[in-house]
């Protein structure tokens, strides 16, 4: 039966898809490293992440978890920096590293065929790291460059800034880098805390892709047998100690044209009840394109290029968050605006043509996050991270497709409430 092309297809809504999240498989490795894996996809790739329990949580000194992570391919025992580099390019291969508030993370992405060939690198990295100094003394250099250079930028500031207020210099989430921080690092710091927190760590894998048939006997003999998960590592926690003030204005560059505006006040994490709610409110408010903060301060004042809403997604706790750059002149307008904002979401209900769109277009963002192997590991990680199930997944979903006009109002009672946001320009 041919198409009939001078018929348009029919238009479904994405809220009536039947959206479903495909389970992964769980495993343990003989040293007890648990593994989630998702086999799938056409191409005859995969990734492996191995997460670590070491993120800037665990460490007595400021920088040491980021440079630990950053250095762990930087030279073994065996291999120099190049040739560590080069084992990887050669079958061409791609292994990043990245370091978070919790965790840190050692990614491989890599032909399924080379898989066994790349591995024992990666696991080499894990065991037998030995942090050159000469390496060290690059890394501190280049580091102290990039700040001096991020210090001139009113963004980057405020990024600094308005975390500081929210949880304090002290808190993870809180905590930035100097100058005399990089400087201070030693060879020692790195080496104890790679002992302790990769060598001897707690770690889980997360894995996508096609993988070899003999894939659990491979990572069992690399990774397997590792010293890993033998202490108990739990997350320590840090008391926050927020800023007394709530209204900041920072002249950072006194011949700069515009400043660049930070809202945010606490939230609860992803445990609590309201925070799927809460991400349809975040979204007419300003967590897309078509927000109200969009219409109103990009579309109808032009008083910016992009604004935007988010809810922060760290494990213990969170922030909402607003975020924009404006000219110098209408940067104190662009706050009221916000304000504004907020004060029509307490006040009057959404209209239901708004609300439908929303749903479809995070129902529909939904599906496409979930658009291969490596975007559905990714979401089971978060889920693993944060000690949540698949049932966060489906409730998430209900929420969106049955919140009515009333709730969302009485969200933006309760958490859009001028008083409680801590407001920052950076000019």
């Amino acid at each position: 039966m041919s198409l009939d092309r001078t018929k348009a297809p029919l238009i479904k809504d994405a809220v009536d898809f039947d959206i479903q999240l495909k389970p992964c498989q769980k495993f343990a490795l003989d040293n007890g490293v648990e593994v989630y894996a998702y086999e799938g996809g056409a191409e005859e790739v995969l990734s492996l992440e191995m997460v670590f329990f070491a993120g800037n949580g665990f460490e007595d000194k400021n920088w040491v978890a980021a440079a630990t992570n950053f250095l762990l391919k930087n030279g073994t025992n065996n291999k120099t920096a190049f040739e560590v580099n080069d084992a990887f390019e050669f079958y061409g291969a791609y292994m990043n590293r990245s370091c978070y508030n919790e965790t840190a993370t050692i990614n491989l992405h890599c032909l399924t065929k080379h898989f066994k060939e790349v591995l024992p690198v990666m696991s080499e990295l894990v065991s037998d790291a030995i942090f050159p100094e000469k390496e060290l003394e690059i890394y501190q250099q280049n580091q102290i460059q990039r700040l001096h250079l991020n210090l001139k930028k009113g963004d980057f500031i405020a990024n600094r800034l308005i975390d500081e207020y929210l949880f304090g210099i002290e808190h993870p989430y809180g905590k930035y880098s100097t100058e005399k921080d990089f400087n201070n690092l030693t060879r020692a710091d790195l080496v104890s805390f790679y002992d302790k927190y990769y060598k001897e760590g707690k770690c889980i894998l997360f894995m996508a892709g096609k993988f070899p048939s003999n894939i659990q006997a491979l990572l069992n003999k690399y990774i397997g047998s590792l010293p890993l998960n033998k202490k108990i590592i739990t997350p320590i926690e840090h008391p926050i100690h927020a800023a007394t003030e709530k209204k900041y204005s920072i002249i950072n560059d006194p011949a700069s044209v515009q400043g660049s505006i930070r809202l945010a006040r606490h939230f609860p994490n992803r445990h609590h009840p309201d925070f799927p709610a809460t991400q349809v409110l975040n979204n007419i408010f300003g967590g897309f394109f078509g927000s109200r903060l969009m219409s109103n301060i990009r579309e109808d004042k032009g008083y910016t290029y992009g604004i935007q809403s988010y809810l922060q997604n760290h494990v213990q706790q969170c922030a909402w968050l607003i975020s924009t750059d404006a000219g110098k002149d209408v940067c104190k307008a662009t706050i009221e605006e916000v304000y504004k904002e907020m004060k029509i979401l307490r006040e009057e209900l959404v209209e239901q043509d708004e609300l439908k769109l929303v749903k479809n277009y995070m129902l529909g963002s939904l599906l496409g996050d979930l658009d291969g192997p490596f975007q559905i590991i990714n979401r089971w990680k978060t889920y693993v991270l944060n000690d949540l199930t698949g049932d966060y997944f489906y409730n998430t979903i209900k929420v969106v497709r049955e919140i009515e006009p009333p709730q969302l109002q009485a969200l933006a009672r309760k958490y859009l409430r001028e008083e409680d946001f801590y407001e920052l320009v950076v000019y």
